[in-house]
């Protein structure tokens, strides 16, 4: 079990937006696959703020690494377990591999790469659960009882860079936003460019290059993808043609983990939206579930789409004749208490299923 499982798909489902709002608590509400404990200002810690010795970036592009890690394995010489064994320091760790890892080069070099980033955010994210040097402690000794001394150091460093760059990242999230305009569309979309814009700023003054590319490389790239489009869609000099064809070109430009996995989410949207078309279009359960079975979908599938068509159809009739007994009932002159409990009896005679009662109540409540 993973503590935060799908690690290449949360670049896609709120995390590189989570940069774009770091200056503004606005109206982008979107669902992060981890979740981010800020660390507590003012703790003391090991290891001093000094630009750590040069760190060993991943072998040829950050974009390669994340396509295909495996195609590096024979440059670690050295890395973290993959577990903190069944009794964890922190119980909500308790079942659970650890996110990313340390690793080092044959050089006893650190090679640092997104996982470098996630084993950190992993043991950060117990802060508030365990107090913050007993996180530290867990990454300090694994750094330095299963690396070379040079990386843990490397490690360590880099780690006091990070912690840095998350507290002055909060006091950023703390800045008052005009309220006078936080309704104003175009001063929403000021802030989160200037918010983007102030984040990336802040990360290049505290990481090298190479540690910046790859712990926020890929959330950067996909932060400007997302402003973009954005700033497409309030454009009123582009016609829905000019947008969509832009916003592919803007979709293009993404490293290649990113734009393979974006296009894979827009054609399934794609295609949930014919699959949707042709429900509501066929005249029958069968013709539905026959035509979904002829565009792809698996007959097991197809054969659960018909059955819950079929349910429906056969739910709504009945519900149709339970209105006509309740349309009777009302007009009968019962007391309130009186009416209300026989209408749950016309429920549970009408539909005597416990799911067919919870359809009926909840129509009931949307047709009132």
């Amino acid at each position: 079990m993973r503590h935060r499982p799908l690690l290449n798909r949360r670049w896609l489902s709120g995390i590189a937006l989570s940069a774009l709002v770091a200056g503004s608590a606005m109206w982008f509400h979107l669902s992060e696959t981890r979740t981010e404990v800020p660390f507590e200002p003012g703790v003391t810690r090991e290891v001093p703020q000094p630009a750590p010795p040069p760190a060993k970036s991943a072998p040829e592009t950050l974009e390669a690494w994340l396509g295909n890690p495996d195609q590096f394995a024979d440059v670690v010489a050295a890395r973290t377990p993959a577990s903190l064994g069944p009794r964890p320091f922190a119980t909500s760790l308790e079942g659970t591999e650890i996110d990313g890892a340390l690793k080092a080069d044959h050089n006893g070099e650190l090679i640092v790469d997104l996982e470098t980033r996630d084993f950190f955010d992993y043991f950060m994210s117990t802060v508030g659960e365990v107090p913050p040097e007993v996180a530290l402690e867990q990454v300090r000794a694994l750094a330095y009882n299963n690396l070379p001394e040079s990386a843990a150091r490397q490690a360590m460093a880099i780690l006091d860079q990070y912690l840095h760059f998350k507290e002055q990242a909060v006091l950023m999230q703390q800045r008052p936003l005009d309220p006078s305009r936080q309704s104003d569309p175009a001063y929403q979309r000021e802030m989160l460019q200037q918010a983007f814009a102030e984040l990336r700023q802040l990360r290049q003054s505290i990481f090298s290059p190479d540690v910046h590319q790859a712990f926020f490389g890929l959330e950067e790239a996909y932060g400007e993808y997302t402003l973009a489009t954005i700033d497409l869609a309030s454009r009123e000099d582009l016609g829905t043609e000019a947008k969509a064809a832009l916003a592919t070109w803007h979709r293009n430009q993404l490293p290649e983990p990113l734009r393979v996995t974006e296009q894979e989410m827009l054609a399934s949207q794609q295609e949930n939206l014919q699959r949707m078309d042709i429900i509501e279009s066929s005249v029958s359960a069968e013709s539905a579930g026959q035509q979904l079975l002829e565009r792809g979908m698996s007959p097991v599938a197809a054969a659960e789409v018909t059955s819950y068509l079929n349910q429906r159809d056969a739910f709504e009739k009945r519900f149709d004749q339970f209105k006509i007994a309740l349309s009777q009932l009302e007009t009968s002159g019962l007391a309130p208490d009186d009416e209300s409990s026989q209408t749950e009896e016309l429920i549970q005679r009408y539909f005597p299923d416990q799911k067919l009662q919870t359809w009926a109540r909840l129509q009931l409540l949307s047709s009132n």
